[in-house]
């Protein structure tokens, strides 16, 4: 059975606890979601790595398992690992 990639838009209000909230809930059923960055949001590459690395660090320590982003463009994929990383 395919599962379907669940997806967000990050807006103007940028990264917020509630967006982080439902990724959160997200990743209770999915182990990749993909985020896509609006143009209210920002236009800055250094800015949207940053975004991704904030949102790995947050749901690693509210998980305490590992995730990764992957980046292309204004768009990036977080993917959820089994175990933890030493």
């Amino acid at each position: 059975m395919k599962q379907t990639l669940v997806t967000f838009n990050l807006g103007k209000q940028g990264l917020t606890e509630g967006f982080i909230d439902a990724l959160e809930k997200t990743f209770k059923k999915h182990n990749l979601v993909k985020v896509t960055i609006l143009r209210s949001a920002t236009r800055d590459k250094a800015q949207v790595r940053e975004m991704a690395q904030e949102i790995c660090f947050e749901l690693k320590k509210r998980y305490q398992k590992d995730f990764t982003a992957k980046i292309i463009g204004f768009t990036f994929y977080i993917k959820k690992w089994r175990k933890l990383k030493k």
